[in-house]
């Protein structure tokens, strides 16, 4: 009939718009939710009003699922509706095979027809010589299980894509994540697969991202001391950053050994710019250079301590007003804190600014930087007696600044050195210097080692039995030991993108296992936050976490032997982290 308003169906016919046939398609999404605000009809209603003659049925998904997102403000069930939406349109969109989903990714080639494989030879062998295995193990109905929000974030940035259109199902992530890490193990594959598919625990994003593909960069965080105080060292390390950053590593820099503005170069008898220059090379860097090619934004976060003579200047530089050559606002800023400058705080005391390169001993090339503790209070005191400063002033005075600059911009960030070292299994190592961009990682850095960290994140909500309203620590440490011999697979399955990296972490190997969804945990529990109970059941979280990652690395270690600098850590002594902090595990629960 003329004028009537036609769907273009996935197979390119053309049908006239049905409004029930929308009503029933949404109705089935609909089981289990609160039908007293969610009613298939009205958002039909809804839906239809944004219809145009020949709309495709993948856009009349779309459309439905954003009206359903739009609604979530009325009732959180809009949103898991919505979810359903997306993912059951995905699922039209794509393959059900996962095998047959790999096989054209690796065969995939671009627009001028060069092979552009998103798949790596080794990972796709593996995957067709266990075809069957894999793709019988895949259960789709777990896709269902995301909320909106999270699924349009994997549509978005993490799902793989051919020729601009998504090929992958999360299911299928979690699979090549799971091939990518134990390509050769099958049995290790499916288990890995398993856990993630029901969210007892994730890798990190760049694992997400990377794992399985030609360029397997599975590491989040990394580590850097400037090489050199001169043009060589700064430029090699801001091209080291780029080559991070171009792998979607996250970067922490340590720049308390680069001379601060005015203080003389004996190459050209000249004065030194400071690091305001410097650090606008940087941002500018963090900002072409881009995480995973568009998919995070480049993110490096410096680290300077507060004996620095520029930290004033350092204070400004993300703040919105000033002179714009004074800026570099797309940088992350941290304080590297010593105890001494917190006390000199707390009496309300005089604080000394040093030149870093007028800090160094002659004898053995160390600065204020490379001490940390005792020493370091002994260096920096005599370098005051001896009238080595730049600037002294009130250290409150400083203190202001940074609390002013943290009230305007986020930032600085302020971890405290002597705390971070005293507390470190690298104490046998050296100095640590800094931390990484989200701070949570401590590790040792030199000019010739870069630390890197390979991260996941264990749910601890779902550990809840609910039937009983109890925790399973059982479960949790078997996930927990999963999780490590995960993440040491991946210190040797993972691409590097500086020699530097590589060499660290093959010889430290360090591992980071995080979490989420504490306060979860402890709703479904019916734990009110500050309770005393959430504070017994928060350590013995954490103590099955860490029992279940040290008994999985005395495992491998038994197995593979332990890494290379191991001999002189506090833990090669009998010191674990409870030791350092002169705590004793409470629960009884665990075998130490």
């Amino acid at each position: 009939m003329a004028g009537q308003m036609h769907i273009t169906k996935r197979d390119g016919r053309a049908e006239p718009v049905m409004f029930d046939k929308i009503t029933d398609r949404i109705k089935a999404l609909c089981t289990g939710l609160n039908q007293e605000y969610v009613d298939p009809v009205a958002i039909t209603q809804k839906v239809v009003q944004g219809f145009h003659n020949g709309i495709t049925s993948s856009q009349v998904d779309t459309l439905a699922a954003e009206t359903c997102a739009y609604m979530s403000q009325r009732h959180h069930d809009f949103s898991t509706l919505a979810a359903r939406i997306a993912i059951s349109n995905l699922h039209k969109n794509t393959l059900q095979s996962f095998s047959q989903t790999c096989r054209s990714m690796f065969e995939y080639e671009d627009k001028q027809g060069r092979p552009a494989a998103l798949i790596s030879d080794e990972v796709w062998n593996f995957i067709r010589e266990n075809a069957s295995q894999l793709d019988e193990a895949v259960d789709y109905e777990r896709d269902f299980a995301f909320d909106y929000f999270g699924f349009k974030t994997l549509e978005k940035s993490y799902l793989l894509r051919v020729h601009g259109h998504i090929v992958e199902r999360p299911q299928h992530m979690w699979l090549r994540v799971a091939c990518g890490i134990h390509c050769g193990s099958l049995n290790a594959a499916l288990e890995t697969y398993d856990l993630m598919s029901r969210r007892l625990f994730t890798h990190a994003t760049p694992t997400l991202f990377n794992a399985g593909t030609p360029c397997p960069q599975m590491s989040s965080c990394f580590l850097l001391t400037m090489k050199d105080d001169s043009v060589d060292g700064i430029y090699d390390t801001l091209k080291q950053c780029a080559m991070i950053s171009k792998c979607a590593g996250g970067i922490g820099v340590a720049l308390s050994n680069v001379r601060a503005k005015g203080s003389y170069i004996r190459g050209t008898n000249g004065s030194s710019n400071g690091l305001v220059p410097m650090l606008r090379n940087f941002n500018e860097t963090a900002r072409y250079v881009d995480q995973g090619g568009g998919k995070r934004k480049g993110s490096f976060a410096m680290y300077i301590e507060p004996w620095h003579a520029d930290v004033m200047d350092f204070l400004e530089l993300k703040k919105n007003h000033g002179k714009e050559e004074q800026r570099a606002r797309d940088l992350f800023y941290a304080l590297w804190i010593p105890d001494l400058f917190m006390r000199r705080v707390k009496a309300d005391e005089e604080w000394t600014l040093f030149c870093p390169n007028e800090t160094v001993e002659i004898d053995t090339g160390k600065g204020l930087m490379d001490f940390w503790g005792d020493e370091f209070e002994a260096m920096y005191t005599r370098l005051e007696s001896e009238g080595k400063g730049k600037r002294t002033m009130k250290a409150q005075q400083l203190w202001f600044r940074i609390l002013e600059s943290q009230m305007e911009t986020g930032t600085p960030y302020m971890l405290y050195k002597d705390h971070a070292n005293r507390k470190s299994n690298q104490q046998n190592l050296g100095t640590i210097h800094c931390s990484n961009l989200c701070t949570e990682i401590i590790e040792y850095t030199s000019a010739d080692e870069v630390a890197v960290c390979n991260l996941a994140s264990v749910s601890l909500a779902a550990f809840v039995r609910l039937g009983d309203r109890s925790y399973d620590f059982e479960e949790l440490r078997r996930v927990t030991g999963v999780a490590t011999r995960n993440l040491n697979k991946v210190i040797d399955r993972n691409f590097y993108p500086i020699e530097e990296a590589r060499r660290s972490n093959m010889r430290h190997r360090p591992v980071g296992l995080g979490v989420q969804g504490l306060a979860d945990a402890l709703m479904m529990l019916r734990m009110p936050f500050e309770s005393e109970d959430a504070r017994r059941l928060n350590e013995d979280i954490f103590e099955t976490i860490y029992f279940a990652a040290c008994e999985a690395s005395c495992d491998l270690a038994s197995a593979l032997g332990p890494y290379a600098t191991y001999k002189g850590s506090p833990a090669s002594e009998g010191k674990l982290q409870f030791d350092l902090w002169n705590r004793t595990p409470k629960s009884g629960r665990w075998d130490w």
